[in-house]
């Protein structure tokens, strides 16, 4: 019940009482819009888990939350706003989980917190990293901020928004994992999406502190699609780019 209540109440506070706004680096990143052509591994820190729950309502998204007792209540509000729920983690039930991470793929995009169950705050683990790489979905990391949020006393400080507040998100490049990579290169994959992860959300907490505009926001709307969708993989390219793209802050803002 508390669940289901809950996930009735979200989206019309996220809706009304929160000055909530959006900012894509990637267009084809905004999961809910005719231009999202691919789907996607999301990933942003634990602590923010109650603005992804507000947005992302019965959309083609498969969540992955632990097996802990904290994660139940998440679970049922997922659940109860049309979501596919994987329960699992490094510590439980994770071998479990990646296999029905692997047959969600196919119809919905990922969504997991590299930090969570049990932390440390804001540092990514290699579970993303390594379903990029056997799944071969990029990685879009997802920076939050809020104005002076409320903020529990929990390992990760998990934050609510206060009613008229600002909440700002920003939407990081594809990050692609390549199927040959070496585990030296999944540790470097790795820093680069945690520093870029750190970088973002340091660019929304200051967003939604000074409120000022930025270049292509967009305000919070609700957008439901209850059908699954299957995306037919891309053609190979002909040629591999040479580099690496750029995955800087401020390549990020200007594009922003």
């Amino acid at each position: 019940m508390i669940g289901k209540l809950t996930a009735l109440t979200v989206p019309p506070v996220m809706a009304r009482l929160v000055d909530f706004r959006l900012a894509f680096y990637d267009p084809s990143t905004e999961l809910g819009r005719p231009i999202f052509n691919e789907h996607v591994i999301f990933v942003f820190w634990h602590e923010y888990i109650s603005i992804a729950l507000g947005c992302w309502g019965h959309l083609p998204l498969s969540v992955l939350i632990s097996q802990h007792r904290d994660g139940e209540w998440v679970s049922q509000v997922a659940e109860s706003m049309g979501m596919q729920v994987v329960r699992g983690s490094s510590t439980r039930g994770g071998s479990g989980a990646i296999r029905q991470l692997k047959k969600n793929s196919l119809f919905t995009s990922l969504a997991i917190t590299p930090d969570g169950p049990t932390g440390p705050r804001r540092e990514m683990a290699m579970g993303p990293i390594y379903l990029a790489k056997m799944l071969q979905m990029p990685i879009v990391p997802i920076g939050i901020g809020m104005e002076n949020p409320k903020r529990l006393n929990t390992w990760d400080e998990f934050a609510l928004p206060r009613p008229f507040s600002r909440c700002r998100a920003i939407f990081g490049p594809k990050i692609r994992v390549d199927r040959r990579a070496s585990r030296q290169d999944l540790e470097s994959t790795r820093k680069k999406s945690q520093a870029l992860l750190i970088d973002l959300g340091n660019c929304a907490e200051e967003w939604s502190q000074q409120g000022y505009r930025m270049r292509g926001e967009k305000r919070f709307a609700r957008v439901g699609r209850r059908r699954r969708l299957v995306f037919t993989p891309p053609p190979k390219p002909v040629a591999q780019p040479s580099s690496q793209p750029d995955l800087s802050i401020d390549r990020v803002r200007s594009a922003a």
